[in-house]
């Protein structure tokens, strides 16, 4: 992730359903849309049961931009009706950040 405190992170953790046909390329294509939006620093994302993919940006403005973007409101439409069972939002700013590496 490029970027330095302070920023933006968008947690998106969320349940899918049993059926979930094209999701996975939805998901990809959103990250790779995601990517090349000002503002975006990076992404990070897991999945078992339970689905949290963390989205980094510089500001507030650039996070309401992707929110907005056409390609990304129909991603989220398909996905309330028919990929998730549940999920939510949360938007945080972070202050600081530390690391190890071995």
């Amino acid at each position: 992730m490029k970027g330095k405190p302070p920023y933006y992170a968008v947690i998106f953790t969320s349940l899918l359903n049993k059926e979930i046909s094209g999701y996975g390329d939805m998901a990809e294509e959103m990250e790779n849309l995601a990517k090349v939006q000002p503002g975006y620093l990076g992404i990070e994302s897991a999945r078992e049961q339970l689905g949290i993919t963390v989205s980094y940006w510089e500001s507030l403005e650039a996070i309401a931009n992707w929110k907005a973007n056409t390609d990304h409101l129909f991603a989220q439409q398909k996905g309330i009706k028919d990929w998730y069972a549940y999920y939510k939002v949360r938007i945080c700013l972070v202050e600081r950040e530390y690391d190890f590496t071995k």
